[in-house]
């Protein structure tokens, strides 16, 4: 996953509102969205290499996601998978900064992770050891921590921002096929043009392979995923509307939670 844009408790009526796209190698197997045999009431994408997700969400109301943080000149990877962060967050009801702290991050590499229990939304990241409880904006997660606001970054927000209250599933995907070219001059290298890729990537080897939108309301979860392959020809589209059932914080989904306030960038 190489963006996530999500406008968090901006409006009442909807607590989380999540645009996110997935580059990744198209060789890499992996399963469209759906219900998960051996844990039915979590929905999303599974990666078939290591089992983990890169984003799902649950019938008690709770979403997870994860990026990569880039890591160009760590020699030895970790044993853990990063998918397995958001998906050991989905099959617990502890509560998202709990769930965080008890996370050992030398175990991954590089890593950003955003969860939601039905009343804080945590990000935590293991390159930078935060873990911070978010306040009420509109924010964009590329392959670097938070406060580094890439290009697309940057645009993601400045459209999300102004559709979060009203936007349906089709306007929320329709955002992350955003092809503006930012890259650096010839010759650069690829750690340092990276930041400045479009949000939605064509290529023969490597793209964006599935693109998801979700919005949460009081409840259901609206949930939407749009295959892609090689050089962003379009494949299936996977809709699902996912009816939340109260429980422990996730609960508090239908009253909000924590108070709402002004969206920020």
């Amino acid at each position: 996953m190489c963006l996530i844009l999500f406008a968090y408790r901006t409006v009442p009526a909807r607590p989380l509102v999540v645009a996110a796209n997935r580059d990744e190698f198209y060789a890499r197997p992996s399963r469209s969205a759906r219900y998960w045999e051996e844990s039915p009431h979590i929905f999303g994408g599974r990666d078939l290499v290591a089992g983990g997700t890169w984003l799902a969400a649950s019938t008690n109301g709770r979403f997870a996601a994860v990026t990569n943080y880039t890591d160009f000149h760590r020699d030895q990877a970790p044993p853990a998978s990063r998918g397995d962060l958001a998906r050991g967050f989905l099959e617990r009801e502890a509560a998202a900064s709990d769930y965080a702290a008890e996370i050992e991050g030398a175990r991954y590499q590089g890593f950003n992770l955003i969860a939601f229990d039905g009343v804080d939304l945590v990000y935590a990241c293991n390159r930078t050891g935060e873990l911070r409880v978010l306040q009420p904006g509109v924010y964009g997660l590329a392959n670097t921590h938070l406060d580094d606001v890439w290009p697309k970054s940057a645009r993601g927000i400045a459209r999300l921002r102004p559709i979060a209250a009203t936007a349906n599933l089709d306007d929320v995907l329709a955002l992350l096929r955003d092809e503006s070219a930012h890259y650096g001059p010839a010759g650069s290298e690829p750690e340092s043009a990276r930041p400045v890729t479009p949000a939605f990537l064509r290529g023969k080897d490597y793209g964006t392979r599935a693109s998801t939108a979700v919005i949460v309301s009081a409840r259901r979860i609206e949930f939407a995923e749009q295959q892609y392959g090689p050089m962003g020809e379009p494949g299936a589209r996977v809709t699902e509307t996912i009816e939340v059932r109260s429980s422990g914080r996730c609960s508090d989904v239908a009253t909000g939670g924590a108070a709402v306030g002004e969206p920020a960038g």
